[in-house]
């Protein structure tokens, strides 16, 4: 039963899909910056010569804005940079191309054995740019094909009910770093979280899991988040994510970022903050000068201390996968179909594995979900 599943055509998983936008490697990363803002799409393919030469997204803009030299002038990094400077090596292997009359069992394969992230398929039979900046061409992510499997879970004999443990599909080797770290000391385990499409666990000195640094929550919150990447600890970046609703984060935690970029003299990202429009949402902070002086002239708390305050606010128990943008967690003897009502319903492409103390045990991600699956048609899958 489960052939004639991943027989059907990829096809089915394009309907509503909407076109892939692109950017020339040679635009600047500003102009890219304002296409995925304007766009709306959670990442851009790098077109030339009617050829991908890979895909870009905001947290590539952020991690990039993270470096020493960009740091020291992040506006003229914007501006003057170019898009090709995003791009990884092997950029171009993380996307794979199939027919949209190919089977699901075809594109499976292609993420599986071909390493591909995502797959474009053409949306008509011929795909090419076109002036408002889109291919004839969509996504299929590891996602779709996880929806998919799960949406005809019940071709899939007993697998869906055995526990992530038996089923061997737990990642011990986990991207991780200590709360108490400089956030900015992550930055290279993020773009590794973006290539791996995970994230990056945020333990205690007992290994117990306290967040996440996500790479779609930091997309979420902008170019602008680099200045509190580069400002806060590991632990304190989290908080400051987590309580960053659809207006921002709170009118504290930004004056606590701008207060510790005063004192480490780092007028480039103040700058940035200021041009970027970052205040606009938030007039009550661009003209409450004397309410800032004076609560940080306050023996009680000092503004470069309020963040950390937001992350020990929150209680270790709200911190465990209970909000949408917390760490999404499991346990060793979750079920996969938990597992993976867990991921697609919170739109993540992991699941933290805990043991009952709540210590960090592993990692469950899609392509070890989409293993599972595709090894339901070799002649030993699973034992009885």
């Amino acid at each position: 039963m489960a052939e004639s599943v991943l027989s059907r055509e990829v096809a089915d998983l394009c309907i509503g899909k909407p076109a892939i936008k692109y950017v020339e490697p040679s635009a600047t990363v500003r102009e890219a910056l304002r296409l995925l803002k304007r766009s709306g799409a959670s990442q851009l393919m790098v077109w030339a010569d009617n050829k991908c030469l890979g895909k870009i997204s905001m947290v590539d803009v952020i991690c990039y804005l993270c470096r020493a030299d960009c740091l020291a002038a992040p506006m003229q990094a914007l501006c003057s940079s170019r898009v090709a400077l995003l791009l990884s090596n092997g950029s171009a292997e993380l996307v794979g191309h199939v027919d949209r009359h190919c089977s699901v069992l075809e594109a499976l394969d292609e993420m599986s054995s071909g390493g591909a992230q995502s797959l474009t398929v053409p949306l008509r039979r011929h795909s090419r740019a076109n002036e408002d900046g889109a291919l004839g061409l969509c996504w299929i992510t590891r996602e779709d094909l996880v929806r998919f499997c799960l949406s005809h879970i019940g071709a899939f004999s007993r697998v869906p009910a055995v526990s992530v443990e038996s089923l061997g599909i737990i990642q011990a080797d986990v991207l991780a770093v200590r709360y108490d770290e400089p956030a900015i000391s992550a930055v290279p385990l993020v773009a590794r979280a973006v290539a791996e499409q995970t994230a990056v666990a945020v333990v205690c000195e007992e290994g117990r899991l306290v967040g996440e640094i996500s790479p779609a929550a930091l997309a979420n919150c902008g170019e602008t988040v680099v200045a509190a990447v580069a400002t806060l600890s590991a632990g304190d970046l989290t908080a400051y994510i987590d309580s960053s609703g659809p207006g921002g984060p709170p009118e504290e935690a930004i004056r606590a970022v701008k207060a510790r970029l005063a004192e480490r003299a780092m007028a480039g990202m103040l700058d940035l903050l200021e041009k970027a429009h970052f205040l606009d949402a938030y007039p009550a902070v661009a003209s409450s000068s004397s309410s800032s002086s004076s609560s940080s002239s306050s023996d009680e708390e000092t503004p470069t201390r309020r963040v950390a305050r937001l992350c020990r606010t929150r209680s270790y128990s709200a911190r465990m996968g209970r909000r949408p943008d917390d760490a999404i967690v499991c346990h060793p003897w979750s079920s996969l179909v938990a597992v993976m009502v867990q991921a697609l319903a919170h739109r993540v492409g992991h699941v933290w594995v805990v043991d009952r103390d709540y210590r960090l045990a592993g990692i469950v991600t899609f392509p070890a979900i989409l293993a599972v699956f595709r090894d339901q048609l070799q002649p030993t899958s699973i034992n009885e």
